[in-house]
């Protein structure tokens, strides 16, 4: 303030008090004033958190410098707990030189109890950590995005974004100048900034021997090796997912007397684990960490059309669903589950593949099946599961039919809620679907029995036969019979059952277990006769035949085979005819009655020309090539083999392939060749060995080829 002083012509100046700026002290101001103050020294921001242990995680920090090199903006997405936050900011902290100008940080709250951050909020705080003034700042989205990009407009700046909720929210958030660069993290993938042209780096599960490193790093070497082998199932049952592992080396480090294997066990039970996977807060903090809350967070972001498909995808029984199981489950279009499916793989909340399937992560499915049970009613939870076990049915007669279509199988109409069953262009495509479908199938057929429905059970084991015929899958045949047995006696179901034991039957003799095989075939024709049905009951005959067969008494099993086609010539069963004489022709081939044999396979070769069966076709090209292998004159056995080989690779059927590799081979030895001998064996039981069928025999023609195919 001014003051008079002691000469009443003059004034002195004096200045109390605090103020914040700039002070001008005159007599007389005459004008415009401008101020200018003086410059402030601006240090870069500085402003990435700390980063906790990031293991073994080189193949997503590599993407990442790459990634960086062609975009100034890269999304990092994940599930939940899969360490996003914590790869993005080891890729920050170690890059941080390159960006001299400062490093920004902000947590946009997209998966947070609390709304999501505001990106006028987050601009405000960047715009202050650049060194403008507050009263200098616009309170506009708009303006504060057009500060912002003023600001760092030539800058070589880094911007970790991190849990993004959105595109928009990202957006205005990021710098403006190709300089500088941003790494956003996100559950979500964030395709509006693909489009714009973000890069992406996708982030998984850590692989079993960074989860088992992790697991050392946090317990120590000594605590983890002394219990051998538990570490990797203990990764495992946390699906190898950073959160959960750090959760249970939580727990087992705070309980020192607890075991590894304690803690395994405790998450073995699946309706347990997400429980387990908890580390509760102190008294009257929120400090809790739990897997549960985090994919519960994700869900809970879901809009509710999607919230319903993620629920009751958790009743799916199977490994990976597709859009019809998906749209059988919901009882929803298919176009329009698939679209929803999209969203939950955007979510990433289930991955998915090039064929057009999706999977859970482990525990996101486990989380999935508490929000069906907590959040579904318990009428529409059976409702789901009939549609898709009647979907399943229906799908696996079609491909049946396709792939054999001598079955003359009735393909069900779809009732209410449940997908139309996928139409084949060819029975190697209806092969192909079930091959790939079989553990779901299997899983379906399971969950069906489980709650009641054993007819769908059992119809899905029965329709999948042409699989096992023509593909081998020794190795889960027998399971997936039983389980039809199992399912046709728990409903009572006489003929089903018969069916069902012929099949356990035919598993247990391409096993060598012929006893029970022959158990089963009796059991089988035990019920037939109950039922009157004369033709299966020869076909029981026919099936006893070949295990007498196998044991080597060709007798019985002529004998056998005799019966059964005197009793399918009197019923009129063309088909089942030519199958027989097919049987007996092999006995009488290895009996030294090669004419009989010819003569009983041209006249089933006959009868199968107006069948849809070209796997049998084939199968009579092969066994009347072994018939003429003693003749003097090989060149018809060669042709024959060489047709057969053909055809059964146009089917196709690994174990037919197999045959007719095997049939040329003793041509090669027969001709001294042995070398190309020993070939076609090693090629005829890698056929059988990739298709999961037995090896024995031809292990044993390897273990050292004679001249003698007989041997």
């Amino acid at each position: 303030m001014n003051r008079p002083s002691g000469d009443r012509d003059s004034q002195a100046n004096e200045f109390t008090g605090d103020v914040t700026g700039s002070v001008v002290q005159a007599r007389d101001v005459h004008g415009g004033l401008h101020v200018h103050p003086a410059a402030t020294t601006r240090v870069p921001p500085r402003q990435l958190p700390g980063v906790g242990m990031v293991v073994d995680r080189d193949d997503v920090l590599d993407a990442l410098d790459d990634a960086c090199a062609d975009a100034a903006c890269v999304v990092v997405s994940g599930p939940a707990g899969i360490g996003k936050t914590a790869v993005a900011l080891r890729w920050a902290h170690d890059h941080a030189r390159d960006f001299p100008d400062g490093q920004l940080y902000a947590d946009l709250r997209g998966h947070a109890p609390v709304a999501p951050a505001p990106p006028s909020e987050v601009l405000g705080g960047f715009i202050r950590a650049l060194g403008e003034r507050p009263e200098t700042i616009p309170d506009g989205l708009a303006e504060r995005a057009a500060l912002y990009r003023s600001l760092t407009a030539g800058r070589r700046l880094l911007v970790v974004l991190d849990d993004a909720h959105s595109a928009a929210q990202v957006t205005p958030l990021l710098p403006g100048a190709a300089t500088g660069a941003a790494v956003v993290t996100s559950r979500w993938r964030l395709g509006g900034l693909m489009a714009r042209g973000a890069r992406a780096v996708q982030i998984g599960p850590l692989d079993p021997a960074a989860a088992t490193k992790l697991l050392v790093s946090r317990l120590g070497a000594d605590r983890v090796n002394a219990e051998d082998g538990v570490a990797a199932r203990l990764a495992e049952l946390c699906a190898y997912s950073p959160l959960a592992l750090s959760v249970a080396t939580a727990r087992l480090a705070i309980r020192p007397n607890w075991t590894l294997e304690r803690m395994a066990s405790a998450l073995d039970e699946e309706r347990r684990r997400l429980g387990v996977l908890s580390m509760p807060g102190t008294p009257d903090e929120d400090d809790a960490v739990t897997v549960r809350a985090a994919l519960e967070l994700s869900y809970r972001n879901l809009p509710e059309p999607i919230r319903r498909l993620y629920r009751v995808l958790g009743l799916y029984p199977g490994r990976t669903f597709d859009r019809y199981s998906a749209a059988a489950l919901t009882a929803r279009p298919v176009e329009t589950v698939a679209e929803e499916l999209e969203q939950l793989t955007d979510a990433n909340l289930v991955d998915d593949s090039p064929d057009a399937h999706y999977r859970f992560h482990e525990l996101t499915r486990l989380h999935a099946l508490e929000t069906a049970d907590t959040d579904e009613p318990e009428p529409e939870r059976a409702a789901a599961i009939r549609r898709l076990a009647d979907w399943a049915v229906a799908a696996t007669l079609a491909a049946s039919r396709a792939a054999a279509p001598y079955r003359r199988l009735a393909v069900p109409t779809a009732g209410p809620g449940v997908p139309e069953a996928p139409r084949f262009e060819a029975p190697a495509d209806a092969l192909a679907w079930l091959e790939d479908e079989l553990v779901n199938l299997r899983a379906i057929a399971q969950r069906a029995h489980e709650t009641g429905l054993h007819r769908q059970a059992w119809l899905i084991v029965d329709a999948a036969w042409p699989l096992f015929l023509l593909r081998g899958h020794g190795d889960r045949r027998l399971d997936f019979d039983r389980l039809g047995l199992a399912a046709a006696r728990a409903g009572r179901d006489r003929t089903a059952e018969a069916k069902m034991l012929n099949r356990t039957g035919l598993a247990l003799r391409e096993l060598g277990r012929l006893d029970e095989a022959a158990r089963d075939f009796a059991s089988a024709s035990d019920i037939w006769r109950d039922l009157g049905n004369r033709a299966r009951m020869a076909g029981a005959d026919r099936r006893l035949g070949w295990v007498e067969h196998d044991r080597g008494d060709l007798g019985a099993a002529r004998t056998r085979f005799r019966a059964a086609l005197a009793a399918y010539r009197d019923l009129g069963e063309g088909r089942r005819v030519a199958l027989t004489l097919c049987d007996l022709a092999s006995v009488l081939v290895e009996d030294g009655q090669t004419a009989g044999a010819v003569a009983a396979l041209r006249e089933a070769g006959t009868l199968l020309e107006s069948e849809a069966d070209p796997y049998n076709r084939a199968r009579v090209l092969v066994l009347l090539a072994r018939a003429h292998l003693g003749d003097a004159d090989p060149a018809v056995a060669r042709d024959l083999a060489d047709r057969a080989l053909a055809a059964m690779r146009a089917i196709p059927s690994a174990v037919g392939e197999a045959d007719a590799l095997e049939v040329i081979g003793d041509l090669e030895l027969r001709a001294g060749r042995t070398d190309a001998a020993r070939d076609l064996f090693e090629r005829a039981r890698s056929a059988l060995a990739d298709a999961g069928a037995p090896t024995r025999a031809i292990d044993r023609r390897l273990a050292g080829p004679t001249n003698d195919p007989s041997a």
